[in-house]
This record gives C-alpha cells, sequence and structure tokens, in this order.
C-alpha cells in the first residue's frame, strides 16, 4: 500500500490543529492527494466537477460548513449576539419562535439553510445567548442546553413540515411512490396544498410551546423579575 496518498488526511489534521483556513486546507490537502496518486492536476478537476454534480446536496452542504466555519472564526458568533442585543423585549424564546416561521418558509421553496450544525448553532444560538445578556443576566449553563433543545426542535418541525410544501421534493416522491401502487394517484401539488394548514399549525403550535416553556424557564433560573420587565442590566440574577 501507497501510504504517500494518506498525506492529504495529515495535512487536514495539522491544518485544524493549527487553526489555519479552511477551505484553503480542504483543498490543499485535496491537490496533494490528487498528485501523490498521480492522478494529476486535470484528473483532480475531472473528478472534483463530477462527484459535485453527482453529489450535490452533500458538496453544498460541506461547502456551506466551510464558509460557516470562515465565518464563525471572524466574528459570526459576536455580530449575531449583538444584534439580537439591540432589539428590544426579545427573549430566547421568540428568537427560536421567529426562526421557525422564517426556516418554514424558506423551507417552502426547498432552500436549506444547513441544519442545526450549518446554522442554529453558529447564529440562532448565540442571538437567542444575547436576548439573554441583553435583559442583563448571565447565561447559566441549564438555560443554554435547554434552549439549544428548543432550537433543535424547532429546526427538526419546520424543515420536516415545511419541505413538503416544496413540490418534487423526495419525501413528497416517497408518499406519491408509496400509495401508487395501492391504487392512490396522488397529485403532488394537491398534496402541497393540503399539507400548507398542517405545516402552519405544526409550527404555530411549537414556536407558541416554545415561548410559554422559554417564559417558565427564566422564572425558573432568573426568578419572576426576569419576565416582568423590571430587570436592571447591571443586576444579575439566578
Amino acid at each position: 500500500m501507497d501510504y504517500l496518498v494518506l498525506l492529504g488526511i495529515l495535512i487536514v489534521i495539522v491544518g485544524f490543529v493549527l487553526k489555519l483556513d479552511a477551505i484553503l486546507i480542504i483543498f490543499a490537502a485535496a491537490i496533494v492527494t490528487a498528485l501523490v496518486g498521480g492522478i494529476g492536476v486535470d484528473g483532480f478537476l475531472a473528478t472534483l466537477g463530477s462527484s459535485f454534480v453527482s453529489n450535490r446536496s452533500m458538496a453544498v452542504f460541506i461547502i456551506i460548513l466551510l464558509v460557516v466555519g470562515t465565518l464563525e472564526r471572524n466574528g459570526l458568533k459576536e455580530a449575531a449576539a449583538a444584534l439580537i442585543g439591540k432589539a428590544k423585549h426579545a427573549t430566547p424564546g421568540i428568537v427560536i419562535a421567529l426562526y421557525g416561521m422564517m426556516r418554514v418558509v424558506f423551507a417552502a421553496f426547498n432552500v436549506g439553510f444547513g441544519g442545526v450544525a450549518g446554522f442554529v448553532r453558529p447564529i440562532i444560538m448565540p442571538m437567542a445567548v444575547g436576548a439573554i445578556e441583553a435583559a442583563g443576566y448571565k447565561p447559566r449553563e441549564e438555560y443554554v442546553e435547554e434552549l439549544k433543545g428548543m432550537a433543535a426542535g424547532m429546526e427538526n418541525v419546520a424543515w420536516f413540515f415545511g419541505q413538503m410544501l416544496f413540490v418534487g421534493t423526495g419525501g413528497a416522491l416517497l408518499v406519491q411512490s408509496t400509495l401508487k401502487p395501492l391504487g392512490y394517484n396522488v397529485d403532488l401539488l394537491r398534496m402541497a396544498l393540503i399539507e400548507i394548514p398542517v405545516a402552519v399549525i405544526a409550527v404555530g403550535t411549537t414556536a407558541a410551546y416554545y415561548i410559554i416553556k422559554d417564559r417558565h424557564l427564566r422564572v425558573m433560573y432568573y426568578g419572576d423579575a426576569a419576565v416582568s420587565g423590571t430587570a436592571a442590566a447591571s443586576v444579575q440574577k439566578g
């Protein structure tokens, strides 16, 4: 076995340990692997192009992760927290609920944000934590863990029901192909129209539940002042 072809893996490990640019590391590792493996630059570009076309969803997901990682390293979390800090009366529950409403609208057009890893963790969670700090409280680990579960749950609900609003998604085609042998000819457009109230009710109910749950959590961890609007920014509760 020619162990030189594993040189790309070593480059990735060393690059991330040294905290170098993520995109540069991946491309450097890929090019070195191609050269050592004997396929050359032309073969590398051909393989890259064919792989991208045949695995578009995974390729886009990887690109999103690389971009988000680069942005996060350059202050994405801080910018998200500062943005929500400027909003008056914003609470973590409201932040998560508004994200769910936005998410289902984009899901209806089959637009993905990268899911929990690509969008919720680097953007929504810092905004939720920023809402806590903007109210004058110190984020407690137990509270933040609860918010992580709520944000992930909202992502799953909004995407699960929202994607069915787009005609031709994998879920819709699966339903159509499953019912057809049973004698039911399902029209994709009609199925999407029927799904609209289902998605609205599901996301709306989840959003309301998380707002109420967040209110109870704030009372639990910071006291009644956390929901009465009387907390001063200089006072730390809990």
